[in-house]
């Protein structure tokens, strides 16, 4: 079936664009946060741990990476373990981006490799048949080349709830974000270590960066914490 954005799409288009060019031209571009891309933190059984992806994945919205994604799941899980923990993300990209830059690293081992991915591809027209077999390439990479075990992909945000979007906008972005986020739930039931994790944050301003686009540090403890929970767990089950 064809969804209802999908088809007042077309009848929205004129609309869709000048809202979309509205937003480029008077977003706020924070930068990626400044510190260590990766490090040693705690004691403790060792977990080797990669975090790749988008300008969320490299922590924009915070000032410094330790109060960005990869530092507070760093800190969260040296609490019981010898962490040694490695970001490879960057604003802008889209799945096909990550794959492409983990391709390129050393062949080096992983336990555990966290994605946050989807809301690019979504911003540049990614079909879902196209998102899902680049999704399925990257997890094919990450287990054969770096000997990841479990693979926990954060689902697409909820893009209908970013501040900086107006409305109809937001709400056709959102539609699409859930199509794909529907995506990487079925292929964490096809795929052998693949975790697919609903991007539960609070819809609250509360959590947003000054851009209305990024999380702020609260957002990215609570996600962190999240990670953490979750990685503890599929641990405790080994």
């Amino acid at each position: 079936m064809i969804a209802a954005d999908q088809i007042l799409r077309l009848p929205l288009l004129p609309l869709l664009i000048a809202q979309g060019m509205v937003v480029r031209r008077k977003a706020l571009r924070l930068p990626e946060p400044e510190g260590p891309r990766q490090g040693r933190l705690g004691s403790g059984p060792f977990l080797r741990l990669l975090i790749a992806g988008d300008s969320s994945a490299a922590g924009v919205g915070a000032s410094d990476q330790t109060q960005a994604l990869a530092g507070q799941l760093a800190h969260r899980l040296a609490q019981g373990h010898t962490v040694h923990w490695q970001l490879e993300a960057t604003t802008g990209h889209r799945t096909a981006d990550t794959l492409r830059r983990i391709s390129q690293l050393p062949a080096r081992p992983f336990d555990v490799a966290i994605l946050a991915l989807g809301v690019n591809d979504v911003t540049g027209a990614v079909s879902q048949g196209r998102f899902a077999q680049q999704q399925q390439q990257l997890a094919s990479l990450l287990k054969d080349r770096f000997s990841v075990r479990h693979i926990l992909v954060s689902g697409v945000p909820h893009m209908e709830h970013f501040p900086a979007l107006p409305q109809p906008l937001a709400w056709v972005l959102g539609q699409q974000a859930r199509r794909l986020d529907h995506r990487l739930a079925r292929l964490s039931t096809q795929i052998d270590g693949f975790h697919h994790l609903p991007f539960d944050l609070p819809s609250d301003p509360h959590f947003a960066a000054e851009d209305g686009y990024h999380p702020n540090p609260k957002a990215y403890s609570f996600w962190a914490e999240r990670l953490a929970h979750e990685i503890e767990k599929l641990f405790i089950r080994a």
